[in-house]
């Protein structure tokens, strides 16, 4: 990883760690797995955000816009494990339907 790549990720994780005791608050974490040559942030969502059906609007509402505030380098942040929004009780936020 270069010295550009560090340094997003290091940006990135401050910006995570603001929101992280909220996520930790509901038993829930999240981990970096990559950020793309085309600056996608790619997560796991971890603890109870794997199964919570909320958990778009966790990764919308509140890590995506956290991340894009702090990093807006960033274009967007996806989560590689995603509650599927075809789940019958899952919330989505406005801006994804």
């Amino acid at each position: 990883m270069d010295i550009t790549k560090e340094s997003l990720l290091e940006r990135v994780e401050e910006a995570l760690n603001s929101i992280r005791p909220y996520l930790e608050a509901d038993a829930g974490n999240v981990s970096v797995v990559e950020i793309t040559k085309d600056n996608v942030l790619k997560i796991k969502l971890l603890g109870s955000c794997e199964s919570c059906p909320m958990s778009i609007m966790t990764l919308k509402a509140g890590i995506e816009q956290a991340v894009r505030k702090a990093v807006p380098e960033i274009i967007a942040v996806e989560a590689i494990n995603l509650t599927p929004i075809d789940q019958p009780n899952v919330t989505v936020p406005n801006t994804v339907r």
